[in-house]
């Protein structure tokens, strides 16, 4: 839950593309800095560096985000994990995660885009911190029921998206479980696309129409910012 409504809009301009490249590149960087330059001693840089490839990423560019995360040729980086709590309009609960290098910049900045929400109400407490690995298997038979009990996963709901004859499953994990799981299913013959940690609304809304529409285009815009690594709503 909390990034289907982004489900719809499946097609990605050249602008939209290079945000999304450049998070990328982000997340590449900020893995190496916080393990291992290698990515096969480090599972989130290897799932980073795996999903950069995926967007067509060169190999050149994602070189230099790992040199830079690891201080290696005299490039470094400092960015830190910032989260900010609040409501969206019709009151959906809403978690954003940045990664910034500098603070004050990205705080100023997304409490302007929140100003037709209620930014800064506490509402961590209507979410689970958990393991997040969304995966997809060529076989469309496949039960993501059994699969995630196999892979010792917490929960599972199907994947939207997904082509008609493929499966694909959004899993949930304990906060320790989070990589243990994602190699369980790569093991299984699974495509694993994504393995994070983030935040499930414990009571999704559902919301339809118009209101609907107005929630989903604030979501677009804070989650255009540069600074924005992750959003986790409330919404179905």
């Amino acid at each position: 839950m909390g990034r289907q409504w982004l489900q719809k809009n499946k097609e990605i301009t050249a602008n939209k593309k290079a945000k999304i490249t450049s998070k990328l590149v982000r997340e590449i960087t900020v893995a190496a800095k916080m393990g291992t330059p290698d990515p096969d001693m480090n599972p989130r840089l290897a799932l980073a560096i795996e999903a950069a490839r995926k967007q067509s990423v060169s190999n050149d560019v994602i070189k230099r985000a790992i040199n830079k995360g690891a201080g290696i040729g005299g490039e470094s980086v400092e960015f830190e994990t910032i989260l900010y709590e609040g409501m969206a309009p019709h009151n959906v609960p809403l978690i954003v995660e940045c990664l910034t290098d500098n603070r004050n910049r990205t705080g100023s900045d997304i409490k302007s885009l929140w100003k037709n929400g209620q930014f800064g109400s506490k509402v961590m407490f209507l979410f689970d911190h958990c393991g997040i690995v969304e995966a997809t298997h060529e076989d469309g038979g496949v039960d993501i029921e059994e699969a995630a009990i196999e892979a010792e996963a917490q929960d599972v709901e199907p994947l939207e998206g997904v082509p008609e004859d493929h499966s694909g499953g959004r899993f949930f994990t304990d906060v320790p479980d989070l990589y243990k799981v994602a190699d369980a299913l790569r093991a299984a013959g699974w495509n694993v696309a994504s393995a994070e940690l983030g935040y499930v609304a414990k009571d999704a809304i559902t919301l339809e129409g118009d209101a609907r529409t107005e929630v989903e285009e604030f979501l677009e815009k804070i989650d255009d910012h540069d600074d924005v690594h992750r959003i986790h709503a409330a919404l179905k």
